[in-house]
C-alpha cells in the first residue's frame, strides 16, 4: 500500500526533474534518466595529466590552481587519460577580455571522444604530427563544439567522422546571441554522451542535443582555441549509469 501510494508521487518529481535535482540524477530525456560516478577530477595543481599542441606564439600556464591558455595561432590540450562512454564531462571556462595580446572573446571550444583511425598510437606516432593547427585534426573522429566562433558570431556542432569529413547541419549553426560568449563570465560546460545521445550543456541551457546513429564508442577530450586568452577550471569526468523507474500501473 505504501509503494502505491508512493509511486504516482516519484514519477511526478521525475517529470518534473525535482528529484533529478535533490539525488544527483540527471535527466537526458523523457525517457532516460542517468547517475553519474566520478571517474576523475582535476584540480590543476600541476599539468601532468594533459598534453598541449600549439603552435609558436602561446603558452598554457598554472595560475592559481586553474589552467591558463593564452593562444596566438591554434592550441589544443588533451587530456591524456582515454574515455569510455556512457560519460559525462563537466568544466568551467572563462574567455579573458581585460586587453591583453591575445583577450580576443571567441572560440571557446572543445574535442571529445576523438580517435585516430590511421595511427595505432593516438600521441606518440609522429606522422602526421600535430602541431595545433585546426586542419591537422581533419582526419581524427571526434565530436565538435565551437562555441563563439568566428569573432564570437557562431555556435557550432560537428562530427568528425576520421576520413575528412566534418559536415555542418543548419540545426547545428546557431548565430543567435544566447548561444555566444559574454566575456569574464564563467561557463559551466557539461558534455553527456550515452549511446547514440550526445548533449552539450552551457550554464544548465542545453545547447545541443545530437541523435548519432553511428556514435563514437572511445577516445579522447581536449580544450581548443585559436588566438585568445581561456582560464579553466574544475574538471570532472563522470560514468553514467541509466536508473530504471518503476511505471505505474492502473489497476
Amino acid at each position: 500500500m505504501r509503494f502505491t501510494l508512493f509511486l504516482p508521487f516519484l514519477l511526478t518529481l521525475l517529470s518534473s526533474g525535482l528529484l533529478a535535482q535533490e539525488t544527483g540524477y540527471i535527466r537526458l530525456n523523457d525517457s532516460l534518466l542517468v547517475k553519474p560516478s566520478l571517474i576523475y577530477s582535476e584540480g590543476f595543481n600541476d599539468l601532468n595529466a594533459w598534453k598541449t599542441e600549439q603552435q609558436p606564439g602561446g603558452k598554457v600556464t598554472l595560475t592559481e590552481d586553474r589552467m591558463e591558455i593564452e593562444d596566438k595561432a591554434g592550441c589544443t590540450v588533451w587530456f591524456e587519460q582515454p574515455l569510455q562512454q556512457p560519460l559525462m564531462i563537466e568544466f568551467t571556462a572563462t574567455v579573458i577580455d581585460e586587453g591583453g595580446p591575445q583577450d580576443r572573446v571567441s572560440d571557446l571550444n572543445c574535442f571529445w571522444l576523438a580517435s585516430d583511425p590511421w595511427h595505432r598510437d593516438f600521441f606518440g606516432d609522429p606522422h602526421p604530427h600535430r602541431a595545433g593547427k585546426f586542419s591537422q585534426y581533419d582526419s581524427l573522429q571526434l565530436y565538435y563544439v565551437g562555441l563563439g566562433g568566428h569573432h564570437n558570431t557562431k555556435t557550432r556542432f560537428r562530427r568528425y567522422s576520421g576520413d575528412g569529413q566534418k559536415p555542418l547541419l543548419p540545426e547545428h549553426d546557431l548565430s543567435d546571441e544566447v548561444y555566444l560568449i559574454v566575456p569574464n563570465v564563467p561557463n559551466r560546460i557539461r558534455i553527456m554522451v550515452y549511446n547514440t545521445t550526445i548533449q552539450y550543456w552551457r550554464n544548465e541551457q542545453l545547447i545541443f542535443n545530437v541523435y548519432d546513429s553511428s556514435p563514437h564508442d572511445s577516445g579522447y577530450f581536449a580544450f581548443r582555441t585559436v588566438n585568445n586568452h581561456l582560464i579553466v577550471d574544475d574538471f570532472n569526468v563522470y560514468g553514467l549509469t541509466k536508473i530504471n523507474v518503476p511505471q505505474h500501473r492502473e489497476k
